[in-house]
């Protein structure tokens, strides 16, 4: 039996201590990094240059949301509450983000103002 091989002789498998160093003979002297050796940061880049599409900047348009609010002494929270709303949406309709047409109606209708106003308080559609 030629092929047996005696557990003396047998390669012990390699595993890494706690504090980093080799556990086998062959290895003693050298240091490895935490995690067993494999580096975390090897061939990978980082996610902002691995060409993530760039955003445009969203086009404000103003409006007079804001202006008729405070013309019959509401607060974001009163509007948001009258129109079903949340304040942070009020507020970026104010600031001049785009909305859905049903948020508009909702605004309208909140600031006790017809739908043919819909011009006047946010300009022209595109």
């Amino acid at each position: 039996m030629d092929h047996d091989v005696k557990a003396s002789e047998a390669t012990p498998p390699q595993r890494s201590r706690d504090d980093g160093t080799a556990a086998t003979p062959q290895d003693a002297g050298k240091k490895q990094p935490p995690g067993g050796g494999k580096s975390t940061t090897e061939g990978t880049t980082p996610k902002a240059a691995s060409g993530a599409p760039k955003k445009k900047p969203r086009k404000l348009k103003p409006n007079n949301v804001r202006k008729l609010r405070i013309d019959r002494m509401m607060s974001k929270a009163e509007l948001a509450r009258r129109a079903n709303l949340s304040v942070l949406t009020i507020d970026r309709v104010e600031k001049g983000f785009g909305c859905r047409m049903n948020t508009k109606r909702k605004i309208l209708e909140a600031l006790g103002l017809s739908l043919e106003d819909r011009v006047r308080v946010f300009g022209e559609e595109e």
